[in-house]
């Protein structure tokens, strides 16, 4: 976004900031709307099916606005785009699905918070990766988050009279 550091990319960090602030407003959304679609135990994959063809439909639409949409992929990248997709995709927000109604909000959230810090951890250790300052000290904002919100003490219910 081109905010912090003196090697970030782009010519209008402050746009870039506006972005990050709808992407983050647009995840929370989907998280809500996402949890409230799951409420049936019986049929987690249905909800996540209709999120995943309405973004489909949406990227496919901004890729022909763009006009940096590839129509013709090789068979080698459409097979590395199935495996990521079941591998991590389907998989991971399968379990989320069928964890959001079953699990509070707070933790819920709490454990989401954790996947940035888990994506630094292992293209550490896997891809000897070497994140920058400015990335550690993301982890130690949201590790530093989590820890407060699991430890800190929970306020008593006010008993009506």
């Amino acid at each position: 976004s081109g905010v912090v550091g003196v090697g970030a990319y782009g010519d209008d960090p402050a746009l870039g900031v506006i972005y990050g602030l709808l992407a983050s407003l647009s995840y929370a959304l989907f998280l809500l709307i996402l949890r409230q679609g799951t409420v049936d135990l019986r049929r987690p994959a249905g909800p996540l099916f209709d999120a995943t063809l309405v973004s489909a439909v949406c990227c496919a639409v901004a890729g022909v606005v763009i006009g940096d949409l590839d129509w013709t992929p090789s068979l080698e990248s459409q097979a590395w785009l199935v495996l990521l997709a079941t591998s991590s995709q389907v998989l991971g927000w399968m379990l989320i699905s069928v964890s959001l109604p079953r699990l509070p909000a707070v933790l819920t959230s709490i454990l989401l918070m954790l996947q940035p810090v888990a994506a630094v951890f292992l293209g550490a250790v896997l891809l000897s990766e070497a994140p920058s300052a400015v990335q550690l000290a993301g982890v130690a904002v949201v590790v530093a988050g989590v820890a407060l919100a699991v430890v800190a003490p929970s306020r008593p219910q006010a008993v009506a009279a």
